[in-house]
């Protein structure tokens, strides 16, 4: 699971989509509170803690680069269950760090560090 800090637009296609799939089961374990095991212990799940605001204005970021693309978007979030900051401030890597995680793989992400 990884919801990534880089700017969207520098994402690949694929992972533009991951993220957006990864960050609706995110968005599901915070907001619906039903898992109590796997990835809700997830150190990715628990930065995103009481951030839920933040985390839905990274989706709509990617919703935005989604059009942008020309591709379609049809599983919005609950705005009203976007609570708490608004601002990310804990990370697992560095931008800097996940700029290089990201120009190490075999993908069309777009920017060399």
């Amino acid at each position: 699971m990884r919801i990534w800090d880089v700017g969207v637009k520098h994402l690949c296609r694929k992972h533009l989509l991951a993220e957006h799939r990864e960050l609706h089961g995110l968005w599901n374990i915070l907001t619906k509170h039903q898992a109590k095991g796997g990835y809700s212990r997830h150190p990715e799940t628990l930065r995103w803690v009481g951030k839920e605001k933040a985390l839905f204005a990274r989706h709509e970021a990617l919703v935005q680069e989604f059009s942008r693309r020309g591709y379609k978007h049809h599983t919005p979030l609950d705005e009203k269950l976007a609570l708490g900051s608004a601002q990310q401030k804990v990370f697992i890597n560095t931008i800097k760090e996940q700029k290089i995680l990201l120009n190490n793989k075999p993908c069309d992400c777009s920017w060399k560090v």
